[in-house]
């Protein structure tokens, strides 16, 4: 609906905002000059690197990139749509919102659904504590669950009567509720669709409701249902549990995704504030799409059946597609017959949390899963190895990750067969004895020139002088600038220095702590100073050297401008 608000309107509304107050009235922020800092409400990081430039009407993270005027802010911290911040934004500086009539009628009507949802979710949860209530409550409390989570996540119940909602709304609600199909006149008649069950309300990231999920307490053929689709409720787009989320954890920046409301609410209650539930069988691009619109880190937890893998397999191809650099995703696989619910509260809320912390990265689960049953010592085997994960890899968009992985696939699936070379002594390990893996080898990664630069440093500080000449000429160096000046401001001349500073310095410890999480493989040391030299002193030759090789590494992807140019590299003189 964004289109329907004339942009006029919208330069005038940023032009009113006061962006640090604004800001400020969200976070801590540090006048600094003409100014501001703080921590970052994007990532989490220790020393602030979060700027706003009330002059210019705009932000900036130098930490994770972050960057926008009012309205993106509004939109990532609060988790609102466009419309919705500049709603909440109009509504702070005294505006009204120029929708055209058609789109005020749409708006109308949308907040006259969730308003009927609202009602209705205020009188499951109502019935839940009242004496039809009862069985419910013994429910709950047989599932662990206490009032203060229940209050938290408005859990409610649907009497056994057929019309018990239906005849409790006034006039003006009872078509809202047929409409979204809380009530279904199927039939001819109005008859509740929710009866008997514990009734679990589905709320957008307003907090508004907009569906609803029932665990039936009879003997039902479906034990949980939910509501159909309407104008307020799409299944795919819908995440429950991320609104309570983002109420107990302001700078929300990793997600649990579990496949069951109860798993949500019961880790909830033992602490783990961030798990959220997708809607449906399946994790798909929609819900995925919306994840990562909320954090840039998932966690996948599934049940260890064969159930269980499915799913994750459905969750990891749904995922290449979207995957880019700096997304991370893991699969938490809970030891089978487990689920959160009962794991959390058989092995207490520490221990699950250690699960989470281990969780395996989705370049290990796809690997680990395409090579199930395959003996990667047999030639056969590893060009079994490559038909199962070549489709998959070509799903995902250009990326370090996508090399990264790329390699590694070639890597296992190797021509080079240990075999071929081991003693004459060795031959009986071929007579169905346990094998060893293939030998890994160091593999060239496609790394930026600000990590190539940071790496070169770790293992060559002396090199600091050189990278902060280079890093003073161009703004693609910021995190070796800063490792650089570090290393100078310290006298810093050998690794063992280095390494000993970063252990003992808790202020450096926790400056340079994540410096090097998105690097999946660490070059040989050779490697990384001899690129790191090629960019403190380039050579021409050195630099057609090496972007020859580039293009060799990627043959079977290369354009026809690529070629060409391939061409005309491996003669030595450019076109």
């Amino acid at each position: 609906m964004s289109g329907l608000i004339p942009q006029q309107f919208v330069e005038n509304l940023l032009d009113r905002i006061d962006l640090a107050e604004l800001i400020g009235s969200r976070i801590t922020l540090k006048k600094a000059g003409a100014n501001y800092k703080a921590c970052c409400p994007f990532h989490d990081e220790k020393t602030p690197s979060f700027n706003v430039r009330p002059d210019k009407g705009f932000y900036h993270c130098f930490g994770c990139g972050a960057h926008g005027d009012a309205i993106s802010f509004v939109r990532e911290f609060d988790g609102l749509g466009f419309t919705e911040a500049v709603e909440e934004l109009a509504k702070r500086v005294g505006l009204e919102v120029p929708y055209d009539r058609a789109a005020k009628q749409e708006i109308r009507q949308a907040r006259t659904l969730t308003d009927a949802l609202d009602f209705a979710s205020r009188f499951y949860h109502s019935a839940l504590q009242g004496q039809q209530g009862a069985y419910a409550r013994d429910y709950l409390k047989q599932r662990g669950l206490d009032s203060t989570i229940v209050e938290q996540y408005q859990v409610g119940y649907a009497p056994s009567t057929g019309t018990a909602l239906y005849d409790a709304a006034n006039r003006d609600l009872q078509g809202p509720l047929i409409e979204t199909g809380t009530v279904s006149d199927k039939y001819g008649r109005p008859r509740d669709l929710f009866r008997n069950r514990v009734m679990f309300p589905i709320r957008n990231s307003r907090g508004k409701t907009v569906a609803f999920g029932g665990r039936t307490l009879g003997d039902d053929k479906a034990k949980y249902i939910n509501s159909p689709e309407s104008d307020v409720f799409h299944k795919s787009r819908e995440i429950y549990g991320l609104f309570e989320a983002r109420q107990a954890i302001r700078q929300l920046d990793k997600l649990l995704v579990v496949e069951g409301y109860m798993d949500v609410i019961a880790l909830a209650q033992h602490g783990i504030h961030y798990a959220v539930a997708t809607l449906g069988t399946a994790t798909n691009q929609d819900s995925l799409t919306a994840l990562l619109r909320q954090v840039r880190h998932i966690v996948f937890c599934f049940d260890g059946d064969q159930a269980g893998f499915r799913a994750a397999d459905r969750a990891m191809e749904n995922a290449l597609g979207l995957m880019a650099d700096g997304l991370h995703l893991q699969f938490l696989m809970l030891p089978q017959g487990e689920d959160p619910d009962t794991l959390v509260r058989k092995e207490g809320p520490e221990a699950f949390q250690k699960r989470i912390d281990g969780a395996t990265p989705l370049s290990r689960y796809l690997f680990d899963r395409q090579s199930e049953g395959l003996d990667l010592q047999l030639p056969e085997h590893r060009g079994e190895l490559r038909a199962r994960a070549e489709p998959l890899l070509n799903k995902m968009p250009r990326s370090t990750l996508r090399d990264a992985m790329w390699h590694e696939m070639l890597r296992l699936c190797g021509s080079r067969n240990p075999w071929q070379n081991r003693q004459q002594g060795q031959k009986g390990l071929w007579n169905g004895e346990r094998r060893d893996r293939v030998s890994e080898e160091r593999i060239d990664v496609k790394l930026s020139k600000d990590s190539i630069l940071c790496l070169a440093l770790l293992e060559a500080p002396d090199l600091a002088t050189e990278v902060t000449e280079l890093a003073g000429s161009s703004r693609q160096f910021n995190q070796a600038r800063k490792f650089a000046d570090w290393i100078l401001a310290n006298a810093i001349q050998n690794r063992k220095a280095l390494v000993r500073a970063l252990a003992l310095d808790t202020s450096a410890h926790e400056r340079f702590y994540h410096l090097f999480d998105g690097i999946e493989h660490i070059p040989a040391r050779e490697s990384t100073l001899a690129a790191a030299r090629e960019l403190l002193s380039p050579n021409e030759e050195a630099s057609r050297q090496q972007r020859l090789a580039t293009l060799l590494r990627n043959l079977s992807n290369l354009t026809a401008e690529e070629r060409q140019e391939l061409r005309a590299l491996s003669g030595g003189t450019g076109d």
